[in-house]
């Protein structure tokens, strides 16, 4: 397994273990407070990841049994590398841009169950079994679609660390809600 591999892996172990930690204990009340009505709340953070990592699963999971088939877009020869370093870039936790999530992996607007974080950490579980059950595979060689936008490619080692530094971006997001002076204490 090679150690950037090795690194995503457990970064996204800390995230899942961080997110237990933190919110895990939370009652349905805080885990849905907004600090306004344009901001999301802690579950809604959670229940944006879920939607975007399900749509990685099918992708790793092809991979994983070679039946992956490249697009025309895949074969582009500079727009994957291109796509996949402007993503990780946005996304990164340190960057200020506000980013508006695509509409397939927008939260509801309604009470979200205080099982969302369980079923985040579930869900992690997998993607760290996909990732791992891929770490044979040349990552950086394969080529794959984003489960967002059909004309976006990048590589399959790209796809892992849009993963793990969208998690970490909404992690921190979700912290900043908790940490706002009105948030509830119940």
């Amino acid at each position: 397994m090679n150690s950037e591999l090795d690194t995503l892996i457990q970064n996204a172990r800390t995230i899942a273990a961080d997110a237990r930690s933190s919110f895990g204990k939370l009652s349905a009340e805080q885990l849905n407070w907004k600090p306004s009505a344009e901001r999301w709340s802690i579950a809604q953070c959670f229940e944006h990841l879920i939607a975007s990592n399900k749509g990685y699963l099918p992708i790793i999971e092809d991979v994983r049994k070679g039946k992956k088939k490249s697009t025309v877009w895949e074969r582009l020869p500079v727009l994957p590398g291109l796509a996949g370093k402007l993503l990780i870039k946005s996304l990164d936790p340190a960057s200020t841009r506000k980013l508006k999530a695509p509409k397939s992996f927008q939260p509801t607007q309604s009470n979200i169950s205080p099982a969302v974080i369980d079923d985040f950490v579930a869900l992690q579980d997998e993607v760290i079994e996909g990732l791992k059950s891929t770490s044979h595979l040349d990552l950086e060689k394969i080529v794959v679609t984003s489960p967002v936008a059909s004309f976006v490619a990048y590589s399959m080692m790209d796809a892992y660390r849009i993963i793990v530094v969208h998690e970490q971006r909404h992690l921190q997001q979700a912290k900043r809600v908790a940490a706002e002076p009105a948030f509830p204490s119940v």
